[in-house]
């Protein structure tokens, strides 16, 4: 063999290697997605004061069990959950939307199957008992101040809620009773969230929509501030929020 085609052979056996490794990687990284940790990122105030426009956290995909919802593109390979885990009342939750069970949504586990679930004046109350809530602090001033609570679940979780006044319009609702099998969720921003409040559009989240349950935040910054501008980050990057935990 001549040198020539020796050097062709090493360079076409490189390539195929190097297309080898990739999809080696690829197929680790997609094993460690589907069963282990899904990175997930903020995109609206709905959970504010816990989670913050511009947060990055992992999912924990092994906490809940697995559905299909936690494969990417939610193949139809099986129905309902394996190693099935239910989840806590207080638990920060990634679901997939029920009236699509395609888009990724993040809230709070605040029903449980069997629930009943009512907000009057602003206060959440489970099963015809108020919530307990203590206000920790004012934010902003006049019409637009913002009020953050403690609020205590009846198992003892708490958390903190933002409330814009207690008059809003998802402040007084009827009783929501949660069927068996699904979960009531809510954002901490009360009167900025899209939520299970609102039957038309989320509504009841089955059990096997659950997709994970937010861990910690590996990463944080400023939402005023692109990504991709690396020379900003160290007045954008929030790293007072970076490892924490999510609760």
């Amino acid at each position: 063999m001549s040198d020539k085609t020796k050097a062709a052979a090493k360079s076409k056996g490189g390539f195929f290697d190097t297309v080898k490794t990739i999809l080696i990687a690829v197929a680790i990284a997609l094993v460690i997605r589907t069963v282990a940790y899904e990175p997930f990122s903020i995109p609206s105030g709905s959970m504010k004061p816990t989670l913050q426009v511009g947060d990055y956290l992992f999912v924990s995909k092994f906490a809940y069990g697995y559905s299909r919802f936690s494969m990417p593109f939610s193949p139809p390979v099986f129905d309902g959950r394996i190693l099935a885990d239910a989840p806590e009342r207080g638990d920060v939750a990634v679901f997939k939307l029920p009236s699509d069970n395609s888009t990724d949504y993040i809230k709070r586990v605040i029903g449980l199957p069997g629930d009943r679930i009512q907000v009057r004046e602003g206060v959440l109350h489970i099963n015809g008992e108020a919530v307990e809530r203590e206000k920790v602090r004012t934010e902003g001033d006049g019409p637009t101040a913002e009020t953050i609570y403690r609020e205590t679940l009846p198992n003892g979780h708490t958390h903190l809620i933002r409330e814009m006044s207690d008059q809003a319009y998802y402040d007084n609702t009827r009783v929501f009773e949660v069927p068996e099998g699904h979960y009531f969720m809510m954002g901490d921003n009360r009167d900025a969230s899209q939520d299970s409040r609102v039957l038309s559009k989320v509504g009841y989240v089955p059990f096997e929509n659950l997709v994970g349950r937010a861990s910690f935040i590996f990463f944080s910054y400023e939402e005023s501030v692109a990504l991709w501008e690396v020379w900003a980050w160290p007045t954008a990057v929030r790293f007072g929020r970076m490892f924490n935990d999510i609760v």
